[in-house]
């Protein structure tokens, strides 16, 4: 699509700038949404809880917020959520939410391994994947960090022994 581009017209300031138009028009026009990144506004969201009544990411400004997306297939997921259960009661009293999104198809399914598990933060479901798609999410689990302004401030994609160690200094630092 793009190789078939010709501008014509001399070498001077206004085709290069013309160029540069339709560049950023051609990326524009693909449809694809910027991925979140570091220091960029968290995009906001509105999902149901599992305990029935909707939760806005928007509500929760102020405070230092992990979002963490993930699923009952996942095994790293699994062997993660003694870690952020851990933060959660660490932190929770100084300003700190701890969310956890699944991403699963099936709620019921979702509910039974978040209790089998023990889970205490609130789970929120993304059965259709919309908030998935907001967070550009490719990897499981995927973890988010926002700031008190509800900036982005750190992402992690996947999950290895040792990842809660960053998360405990994240959120301290943020906390300050």
């Amino acid at each position: 699509m793009g190789a078939n581009l010709r501008f014509s017209g001399s070498r001077g300031a206004w085709p290069d700038a013309a160029r540069l138009i339709a560049c950023a028009a051609l990326v524009f026009a693909s449809g694809t949404a910027p991925a979140i990144a570091p220091l960029s506004a968290a995009p906001d969201f509105t999902l149901r809880t599992m305990g029935g009544p909707n939760l806005r990411l928007q509500e929760q400004r102020g405070q230092v917020v992990m979002i963490n997306f993930w699923a009952t297939w996942c095994g790293p997921c699994r062997q993660e959520m003694p870690h952020l259960n851990r933060l959660y009661d660490k932190y929770r009293a100084s300003g700190f939410v701890l969310l956890g999104i699944n991403v699963d198809d099936d709620a019921r399914n979702a509910a039974e391994i978040a209790a089998k598990l023990g889970v205490k933060f609130p789970v929120l479901l993304d059965t259709d994947k919309t908030v998935s798609r907001l967070y550009d999410l490719a990897t499981m689990p995927s973890t988010v960090l926002i700031d008190r302004e509800g900036k982005v401030r750190f992402i992690h994609r996947g999950y290895l022994a040792g990842y809660e160690d960053a998360y405990d200094k994240q959120i301290r630092e943020l906390l300050k």
